[in-house]
């Protein structure tokens, strides 16, 4: 039976359809810019900025070209922390891109999206979904709890920033607590000046101690994105079978949905 270490799912994801979950942190304590009060990873043990390789390149794409064959859109590279700390994220796209075909994807709280190594590493990718959760920074202190280098300006350039040349789809995912909800249309504000290609609306629904928003408190407030392309967590849509091929690492990473 094979062990897998650093690929998780596939997992039914309401917004990329049958995703493939690549870790490329992997690590058994969280590595992240950010500590979210709503990660259901966890907390993490410090907030850090440093790059570094947290899994080899080889290791990913041997364990990857072992995996039985799946019916999946999207291979997403997500898991247990930041995945643009990876230093050798770019590597892992262009190897993984040499023998698979499907779309992928890059979930990102943005903040090192201002980094010319980042945008270099993930313009390979097909879609990036970068995080905005609050318009002040008092706010992102309550939500987010970001390094003390980070702030909400630094967060909306660096995204604005990597649009610039970014060829793939650009999403922006707005977590929705009883801390922000109230501010949404000032969230939208910002994002309406991004111009992304989709917006995400999302609430903590797996295991994490944060009660999330209700379907109608995130129906109230989506015309304050009418102009934008929504997405909701509730959204009615055909969800599509998957089994995960290793049940035990899918928990680890996105708990019970």
């Amino acid at each position: 039976m094979l062990i897998y270490k650093y690929i998780y799912g596939p997992v039914n994801s309401w917004r990329l359809g049958r995703s493939l979950g690549i870790d490329p942190i992997s690590s058994k304590r969280k590595a992240c810019t950010f500590d979210c009060i709503y990660c259901q990873v966890g907390k993490a043990k410090s907030c850090s900025l440093k790059r570094r390789v947290f899994v080899p390149t080889e290791k990913l794409i041997k364990e990857l070209s072992s995996i039985p064959k799946l019916n999946i859109d999207y291979i997403t590279f997500s898991g247990t922390g930041e995945p643009t700390l990876a230093k050798n994220l770019g590597s892992m796209i262009k190897e993984i891109r040499k023998f698979r075909k499907e779309k992928i994807a890059v979930l990102t709280n943005a903040t090192l999206l201002g980094r010319k190594d980042v945008q270099r590493e993930l313009k390979h990718a097909d879609l990036v979904e970068a995080k905005l959760d609050a318009p002040s920074n008092d706010l992102l202190q309550i939500i987010n709890k970001p390094h003390k280098s980070i702030s909400v300006k630094k967060i909306v350039d660096s995204i604005k920033m990597f649009k610039k040349d970014f060829k793939g789809k650009l999403a922006l995912q707005v977590m929705f607590t009883k801390d922000n909800i109230a501010y949404a249309e000032e969230i939208a504000k910002i994002i309406k000046s991004i111009k992304p290609d989709e917006v995400h609306l999302n609430t903590p629904t797996r295991p994490c101690g944060i009660k999330p928003a209700s379907k109608e408190e995130i129906d109230k407030i989506t015309h304050h994105f009418k102009s934008l392309r929504v997405v909701s967590v509730y959204d009615k849509r055909k969800r599509k079978k998957t089994k995960p091929i290793s049940r035990k690492e899918t928990l680890r990473r996105r708990g019970k949905a």
